[in-house]
């Protein structure tokens, strides 16, 4: 009998000595926290609380499984970067501040005709702020191959594969995410982690100031002629030198030589501003921008609707 009790406890010590290395980490993003490790399921749409310690069970592939008590599936799998100390990961997304910038404005109504499957496009409707004003695309450092800057194999895999709701949250002010929320439509399809993971790194500044600097000069544009112009024009075909001269009147002669129209079935879906930098002021910017040939000459100004 000894030597069988003797026996049991020789294969239990290894069992023994894993139980209790048991560590604890402490979430710094409130995380969605999902049943599996693809991020498809999330039972009772459960997230990590931040500032609170958790038990790790088990680290693969950049993922952690962690043990969230209290929940009938307890054993959930969450990104590691939601346990990674956020102060060292926005040091590390700041680069030298580009010198040369291309704003992308999208007129939503042309957008949606050919992405009606978008939430956003979705849960549209007529009297919306989209309907009638620009919404922010992005604000890209140039040349076009400035991306990813300081950016993990992880990150930009994720983002290749638009896994965008996997991608690390940002230090967003609470002013900065609301006027997002107002300003960029695809808001709602984590387009401003999409944004800043693969442009705003290259810009030079944290992500709060990247998208405080593309609201302010989006709003000099919904602010002007121009965005009066669009309107006054919807359901109407109108040519790019009409664009580019109530450009040069508002924001000064040659400011419309800065402007490509992007076109899509006959639709002017965005306008791409090219911009300096040195500024917050959207004429002084323009003044130092890059000249462009616009390979749309013409374009309907879409209504609301399909």
């Amino acid at each position: 009998m000894r030597k069988i009790i003797l026996s049991l406890m020789i294969l239990l010590l290894p069992l023994m000595a894993i139980s209790k290395e048991v560590i604890y980490k402490e979430a710094q993003e409130s995380c969605f926290a999902y049943n599996n490790m693809k991020h498809t399921k999330n039972s009772n749409n459960i997230k990590l609380q931040k500032g609170k310690k958790y038990r790790v069970i088990e680290q693969r592939k950049g993922q952690i499984l962690t043990l969230i008590k209290g929940e009938k599936i307890a054993q959930r799998w969450v990104d590691k970067s939601c346990f990674s100390d956020k102060k060292s990961k926005d040091k590390k997304s700041i680069s030298k501040r580009a010198k040369q910038n291309l704003l992308a404005i999208s007129w939503q109504n042309a957008f949606c005709q050919t992405h009606q499957y978008k939430k956003e496009c979705k849960a549209m409707r007529k009297g919306d702020f989209a309907t009638t004003s620009f919404v922010l695309h992005g604000l890209w450092p140039q040349p076009r191959n400035n991306l990813y800057c300081n950016v993990g194999k992880k990150e930009v895999g994720m983002d290749k594969n638009k896994q965008w709701n996997r991608l690390p949250k940002l230090d967003l002010s609470k002013e900065t995410r609301d006027e997002l929320k107002k300003y960029m439509s695809g808001y709602s399809s984590n387009l401003h982690l999409h944004e800043w993971i693969k442009h705003g790194t290259c810009y030079g500044t944290t992500a709060d100031e990247y998208y405080k600097d593309a609201i302010k000069l989006l709003k000099e544009i919904n602010n002007s002629k121009v965005r009066e112009f669009f309107v006054k024009n919807m359901g109407r075909v109108v040519k790019q030198r009409d664009i580019r001269g109530v450009f040069d009147k508002e924001f000064g002669k040659g400011a419309g030589e800065h402007v490509n129209l992007v076109c899509q079935k006959g639709l002017i879906t965005e306008l791409w501003i090219y911009i300096g930098s040195g500024s917050n002021n959207l004429k002084e910017l323009l003044k130092s921008g890059g000249k462009v040939k616009s390979r749309c000459y013409k374009g309907k100004i879409d209504e609301v609707g399909y």
